[in-house]
């Protein structure tokens, strides 16, 4: 029933994600699922080199997660046109790449969605260099 009783320290770190998480512009949320996905990716990889199958899968469905329910879902087809739709592609690529991996125990697969995914997260870090585009009403003001 309380099931986080048992381990403060991880009731400790839910509270702390999820403060961070509500607290967090657009624009940091998107790149803690970029940070999120790229840590269960690598969490994957370990685990594909020590030969835990069961855990491989766990990290690797997370990582389709936060891709498909975050990344993918945070796309706004109407306003961002071919460049949304271009994303769209990638992260749906990413999905079933990550899929192949998964299922062929292939640890290049997941490496070449870390890749694809540690660029992306570049591009949008330098995006908050850019106060126009992060925040568009102070650049006019």
């Amino acid at each position: 029933m309380f099931s986080t009783m048992n381990s403060p320290q991880k009731a400790y770190a839910n509270v702390a994600i999820n403060v961070g998480v509500e607290a967090a512009s657009p624009h940091r949320l998107i790149l803690m699922l970029y940070e999120g996905a790229l840590l269960s990716l690598s969490m994957a990889e370990q685990c594909m080199k020590d030969g835990r199958v069961a855990d491989r899968g766990v990290a690797i469905s997370k990582a389709i997660s936060i891709i498909g329910e975050g990344l993918r879902a945070s796309l706004n087809t109407e306003a961002g046109g071919e460049l949304a739709a271009r994303l769209d592609a990638i992260y749906d690529y990413m999905v079933v790449r990550l899929v192949e991996a998964n299922t062929s125990g292939k640890v290049e697969f997941v490496q070449e969605v870390a890749q694809l995914l540690r660029q992306l997260q570049s591009a949008w870090a330098e995006i908050a260099s850019d106060p126009a585009v992060v925040s568009p009403n102070k650049a006019a003001a």
